[in-house]
């Protein structure tokens, strides 16, 4: 049974989300406050966790970004959940990592939909554990490291997801709309110029084994050795 992990402020919503999931199979924790989230974070890894952006005692894109850049915690889904529903906010959520963005108000099924979508998508990521690209690149998907030359290079989320899409079909062409569907699903808010840039930073951290990723003028990008 998937644990889903509920952090939003308000009571109804939590009963709400929670009473959904668990019709649907899931075993549902909801919180109302960061502390106690974080007080079970140190306890029990969930396998999802369903964030609002604006809490009381802390900032939802502080929580996100502080778990996609803990280790341990990195590689756990997060769907935001949230009355914000301007662009830029959509922008900066998927940006900092997360794999979904639901907005307020929400049908309490097609959230489950996209609770079990995004468990779908890390299932068949995580089918390959480890892998290797010509003879310095190494990427291990348990715990989101890439080594060039045996030395652990510091990527963000979604550069180390980018990465990981590549090297899973070396030599193979990902269009931009390709790379985009991968990392955020259905919304297309996010440009197709924002995958160039996250490209140009993951060469620039890559060093001498930035060559391995290929542009396709006009397609895309490949990674091959």
């Amino acid at each position: 049974m998937k644990r889903i992990a509920i952090l939003d402020d308000e009571p109804d919503i939590v009963e709400l989300v929670s009473l959904h999931l668990e019709k649907a199979g899931f075993k549902a924790e909801g919180f109302l406050d960061a502390e106690k989230f974080f007080e079970f974070l140190e306890k029990t890894k969930p396998d999802l966790i369903i964030l609002d952006l604006m809490l009381p005692d802390a900032d939802g894109f502080e929580i996100c970004k502080y778990l996609k850049a803990k280790e341990e915690l990195s590689s756990i889904p997060v769907i935001m959940l949230t009355a914000k529903d301007e662009e830029s906010d959509k922008i900066l959520g998927l940006e900092l990592g997360a794999d979904d963005y639901v907005t307020k108000p929400f049908s309490p099924k097609e959230l489950v939909a996209r609770v079990k979508a995004v468990l779908r998508r890390q299932i068949s990521r995580e089918k390959v554990k480890t892998i290797t690209i010509g003879k310095s690149l190494v990427l291990n998907s348990d715990k989101y490291e890439v080594w060039v030359d045996k030395k652990k290079i510091p990527l963000t989320s979604t550069e180390f997801r980018i990465l990981r899409l590549l090297a899973s079909k070396k030599g193979w062409v990902f269009t931009r709309e390709q790379i985009l569907d991968n990392l955020w699903g259905h919304e297309k808010i996010v440009l197709d110029r924002t995958i160039d840039v996250h490209i140009k930073n993951l060469r620039e951290k890559l060093g001498k084994a930035a060559h391995l990723i290929k542009n396709i003028r006009g397609i895309g990008y490949k990674l091959e050795e």
